[in-house]
């Protein structure tokens, strides 16, 4: 089968979740002999240079110019071996075993939302129609295109027809900034003039009915996309989310599906990692609000035992605050770490924590501490609950109902020795038991 993800979560040098989620799919279905490849941004350079080849576009097969056409006069053969070239650097950079293709721009520096106070009722719009054109310009081979992003309405601007499918992995279904968190907890607020307060805390009536029109035609051009074309929600909880903020979309075509991870390579880190270290508590992951690794920290100080090191590995606009109030000799930042030695930090774990307060709508990090076979601490919030279906023994995902109960419970955790379990020979969001589901959904 001929495969076509999109995401304009790509490339970049640190990937969060999703981008991660559609690099391990593409190489899971690469390596039982799909052709897949990537479309993704031509405006993120690689490491090797910001400025050239990622702003190429191209056709079905190959690299071109930003604007889609092909290098003809003007650019040469310099040009496009160039673009080429950042193709492949980008494919690198990311872990995709498959062709990379820089597709399209997500960067316009006129929109200012955040000087005028409001949503603007025409970004989220134009930013759709940009990949939905893309993906119209470099699908005509393909059997199937799977998009996972955050404009739920690109599918409105797909060829008719077309074999499109997307995966909802936030609550930016229904909710401008993806996320449904304000003032430090999740928000719950269903009416489309509220939502001004999470991009002006003051809005007058003007500010608000702007951003209300936004809303309102975001959601309902949101629920048109659902009707038309075959969508994965990554959780229950995203599902019922959506429902709740617009109760009579027609969600026939929609299924749930959960994120899936690379067992077999988790397995062989637990097989080379080291036994558990007593006393060590990891987090990983983005150090920004919703994530609770402040929240957390505070909790915790004074209230762990002695030998309790904790250690955060990520990068993210908390960091530096984090780091000059909490680090010292029980707590170490570590910054942002490649996937394989995030991996083997969770694998030496004495417990894993996965403190946030947002509402996750199905966390890989939880699924990575499952896998991996170590005790997992989280809040009990968003689809992180429908996770302990995967543990491998009982008790090892612990849902905490507060901040305070989740120290309490890593407390106690590390009151006992960090046991060093054998892996199971399978697990239930591995990508050989995913990819059947995804497969026949690109079948249909």
């Amino acid at each position: 089968m001929r495969i076509l993800l999109v995401s304009e979560d790509l490339p970049g040098e640190q990937i969060g979740g999703l981008g991660k989620h559609v690099v391990t799919l593409g190489n899971a279905l690469l390596a039982r002999g799909h052709e897949v490849r990537i479309l993704g941004r031509n405006d993120r350079g690689n490491r090797h240079d910001n400025r050239q080849g990622n702003h190429s576009g191209g056709n079905t097969r190959g690299v071109g110019t930003r604007d889609g056409s092909t290098g003809g006069a003007g650019h040469g053969s310099a040009g496009a071996a160039q673009a080429a070239r950042a193709a492949h650097d980008a494919a690198r950079q990311i872990g995709f075993h498959g062709t990379f293709v820089p597709g399209f721009d997500y960067a316009h520096p006129g929109w200012k939302e955040s000087q005028l106070g409001v949503f603007n009722p025409l970004k989220r719009p134009y930013f759709a129609r940009k990949i939905g054109t893309a993906i119209n310009r470099h699908a005509a081979d393909a059997d199937v295109v799977h998009y996972h992003g955050h404009l739920p309405m690109v599918g409105l601007h797909v060829a008719p027809g077309m074999n499109y499918v997307q995966t909802r992995h936030d609550q930016g279904s229904e909710c401008l900034t993806h996320l449904r968190f304000r003032d430090d907890t999740p928000c719950t607020t269903l009416a489309p003039r509220d939502c001004s307060a999470c991009i002006c805390a003051h809005a007058g009536p003007l500010r608000k009915s702007v951003t209300a029109v936004a809303v309102r035609r975001y959601r309902e051009q949101t629920a048109r996309a659902f009707a038309m074309h075959k969508t994965v929600f990554v959780s229950h909880f995203l599902q019922r989310q959506f429902l709740r903020a617009v109760p009579h979309a027609d969600l026939a075509r929609c299924r749930v599906i959960p994120n899936f991870v690379d067992y077999p390579r988790l397995a062989a880190t637990v097989d080379g990692a080291l036994a558990p270290v007593a006393g060590r508590v990891v987090l990983v992951g983005r150090v920004d609000a919703g994530k609770g690794f402040g929240e957390f920290l505070a909790a915790a100080a004074g209230r762990l035992p002695e030998l309790a090191q904790v250690l955060v590995a990520g990068d993210g606009p908390q960091r530096p605050l984090l780091e000059g109030r909490h680090a010292g000799p029980g707590v170490r930042f570590l910054g942002w770490q490649d996937y394989p030695g995030a991996l083997a930090l969770a694998a030496s774990a004495h417990v894993c924590v996965v403190p946030s307060v947002c509402e996750e709508a199905c966390s890989t990090t939880v699924l990575e501490a499952l896998a991996l076979g170590r005790p997992c601490i989280a809040l009990a919030r968003g689809g992180t609950p429908e996770l302990a279906a995967y543990q491998q023994y009982p008790g090892q995902l612990q849902l905490a109902w507060s901040m305070p109960d989740l120290v309490a419970r890593v407390r106690r955790q590390l009151a006992t020795p960090p046991a060093r379990r054998a892996r199971a020979a399978a697990f239930g969001t591995d990508a050989a038991h995913i990819l059947p589901r995804l497969l026949e959904l690109y079948a249909e």
